[in-house]
């Protein structure tokens, strides 16, 4: 790649979150950020062992969460004998 070429330099100016703040900005604690990571309910990247965050995600992650709508991340309730809550209401 040549010296001026973007794609070798994509990610030199985004700034990526830890866990710590992300739960500063939520205001919650780093082992919520944690969970909520690994379940794949809050956006994040992994990058070897580590995970960083992307502010616009948390961000919409946050505004999705007032507006009281649930993460595209979110599966389906399970209620009863791994059936999900759609199927259950349609009986």
């Amino acid at each position: 790649m040549a010296n001026g070429d973007t794609k070798a330099g994509i990610l030199s100016n985004v700034t990526l979150w830890d866990a710590k703040d992300v739960a500063r900005y939520l205001k919650v604690s780093r082992s919520w950020v944690y969970h909520h990571a690994e379940r794949g309910l809050l956006p994040c990247l992994r990058i070897g062992a580590l995970l960083r965050f992307e502010p616009a995600k948390v961000q919409e992650f946050a505004l999705g969460c007032r507006a009281g709508t649930a993460p595209a991340t979110v599966a389906p309730a399970v209620t009863r004998a791994g059936e999900s809550q759609a199927a259950s209401e349609r009986r």
